[in-house]
């Protein structure tokens, strides 16, 4: 590799670590950027992947002060969160992702929307958190079957799980943004650990250019989790917003109107 390509692969994953630990949408930074240096878009996928998850300490680390408050819902998300990401992995393995790719502008796009509309939708549900969980029994297995799907879509791809899994966090009660983000990039860590290890199992990883992508990916991760704790919690729900129809124009744009 150049050195103009492993500054830039270092640059996408800082990139990509800092968009995770806020909102999710890392993949749509790091993704492109390999295929843009030549990797083939399989093991373009599989590598950010790894990289990213590995980089996922640093927001976890960033979080830590917000880690106690999420424990308890860890149990009742994690299985889901491991199970999904394998399925996706294997499906990611022995299909094409153009199919599925076209979802993603209406998942980006659902998901915004519904985070943007959950204090309407938490009224209606009638649910709210208050330091223990107080959801509904239907309202939390309806999130953790969500989970699950959406894990599954991020053991395949990934672009945009932490936008998905924030507004189903929002629907289930949690209203505490730092907090949310804290159990979003637990889980989806989970969701890319499980994938990374069949990506390696299955020869997809490029090791050189996941190497220097881990670097930027924990600078960007810590980065991202540590300063976006010193802005106003509705700041960080404006930033998120914007994330999520940002990353819904970028994905129309590419599947529909400038298809590959």
């Amino acid at each position: 590799m150049s050195w103009f390509e492993i500054l830039g692969l270092i640059a996408a994953a800082a990139a990509g670590g800092a968009i995770n630990a806020v909102a999710g949408g890392g993949t749509l930074v790091t993704f492109p950027t390999l295929l843009f240096f030549g990797t083939p878009p399989i093991i373009a996928n599989a590598t950010s992947t790894l990289a990213l998850v590995i980089g996922t300490s640093g927001g976890i680390y960033g979080f830590r002060e917000h880690l106690r408050p999420v424990r308890v819902w860890l149990w009742r998300f994690a299985p889901a969160s491991l199970l999904g990401g394998l399925v996706g992995s294997i499906l990611l393995t022995y299909t094409s992702n153009a199919t599925f790719a076209k979802l993603v502008p209406f998942l980006i796009l659902f998901a915004t929307l519904l985070f943007m509309a959950q204090g309407v939708l938490k009224r209606l549900a009638k649910t709210g958190l208050t330091g223990v969980p107080s959801s509904s029994p239907a309202n939390v297995w309806a999130s953790v079957l969500f989970q699950f799907a959406v894990a599954i879509y991020g053991g395949y791809f990934g672009a945009g799980i932490g936008i998905l899994m924030l507004a189903s966090l929002g629907f289930i009660g949690l209203n505490h943004i730092h907090e949310m983000n804290t159990l979003k990039t637990i889980l989806g860590s989970l969701i890319n650990v499980v994938a990374a290890i069949w990506f390696i199992h299955a020869g997809l990883i490029h090791w050189p250019k996941a190497g220097v992508m881990t670097l930027g990916a924990l600078a960007g991760y810590y980065a991202g989790s540590h300063f976006s704790q010193r802005v106003p919690q509705q700041r960080i729900r404006q930033i998120i917003t914007f994330i999520g129809f940002t990353l819904s124009v970028i994905t129309f744009y590419q599947e529909f109107l400038h298809p590959h």
